[in-house]
């Protein structure tokens, strides 16, 4: 038995932030954008949306495609670093939005590779036969922790949400294969939030120092991302006996455009083979797997049997990739 995806969705907040916006709030310019990240403009929740309001939006996509009821769903994760409040969890609150009474609901937090690590966890769950119907959401209004005077960050991040409903099934040519994860925390200072946890908590010196915003140090983001991602994903493939030149279609985190570049350019893939929304969205970290997912899904790439690689890496650092036999 493996876990197959039978429903995709995804939401994008209404507000546009174009670069030319952001040539009016910080430093910076459209070409200087483009060039280093290949974003061109990315979407800003309202001031009434919270994660799980995003989350909602693109659940209800999921379920309607994959013609599970919200009422039959037995588990809901959630890949999060934005949640509605710091407890309960955001798939607690989508869960009460959803009308659900049967689900058990949590949140898992690995950045970026937040939505890999939440596909990982119900997979377990569908594998071992103990649910049939989950849904996974990877979410995140990132807008509400970037510091929109750093040119270095705000530049990068946007809000939406991506969904995926898993059930089971014997079809030995379809369904989730290989799933690998890793982290290393030696790394945490390259990419966090540095205050407004147990360790910092909120306080006006926190609030004075901006250190409530997420810091990064691009650079070593950039070098640690490109080694992590081709190896992960030669893992994945190899422990299914595939190799780069058998997978169809590549999701990747829409990170930079550069970093994926350069890992397809590693692992001798065409670029051709990735589906690309980063210069709409920008980097909305959790959500981008499963958001690239579903618009591939739904513009008609994906036929049962291909072979689908995702990957993912964000802070931790946390990063994955996986198999997927659509």
């Amino acid at each position: 038995m493996r876990s197959l995806i039978t429903g995709t969705g995804s939401y994008a907040p209404a507000k546009v932030l174009t670069n030319a916006d952001l040539e009016k709030m910080v430093a910076t310019n459209d070409q200087w954008i483009v060039e280093r990240t290949g974003i061109k403009e990315r979407r800003i929740a309202a001031p009434d949306e919270a994660s799980s309001d995003l989350a909602y939006q693109a659940s209800l996509r999921a379920l309607e495609q994959s013609g599970v009821k919200a009422e039959d769903l037995e588990l809901i994760v959630v890949g999060t670093i934005t949640p509605d409040y710091p407890f309960p969890s955001c798939a607690a609150v989508l869960q009460g939005r959803l009308g659900n009474k049967k689900a058990f609901a949590f949140d898992v937090s690995a950045a970026c590779a937040g939505s890999l690590y939440a596909l990982s966890v119900a997979d377990r769950f569908l594998t071992s036969g103990q649910v049939k119907n989950a849904l996974v959401i990877g979410v995140e209004t990132l807008s509400r922790i970037t510091d929109w005077t750093d040119r270095n960050t705000c530049i990068l991040f946007g809000d939406a949400a991506g969904a995926m409903v898993l059930q089971p099934t014997d079809d030995p040519r379809r369904g989730l294969r290989s799933v690998k994860l890793h982290s290393d925390g030696s790394l945490v200072s390259i990419l966090l939030m540095p205050g407004g946890g147990s360790r910092e908590p909120i306080s006006q010196k926190v609030v004075d120092a901006k250190s409530h915003y997420v810091k990064m140090n691009g650079r070593e983001v950039f070098k640690v991302a490109v080694r992590a991602l081709e190896e992960c994903c030669r893992e994945a493939l190899a422990e299914e006996k595939l190799s780069p030149s058998d997978v169809t279609w590549v999701c990747a985190h829409q990170a930079n455009k550069r970093i994926i570049d350069a890992t397809l350019q590693r692992l001798d893939l065409p670029p051709e083979k990735c589906w690309m929304n980063l210069e709409k969205y920008g980097n909305t970290s959790a959500a981008s797997v499963p958001m690239t997912l579903d618009e591939a899904n739904r513009a008609g790439w994906l036929k049962p049997g291909d072979v689908v690689l995702m990957m993912a890496i964000g802070a931790g650092m946390a990063w994955g990739a996986s198999v997927l036999r659509w």
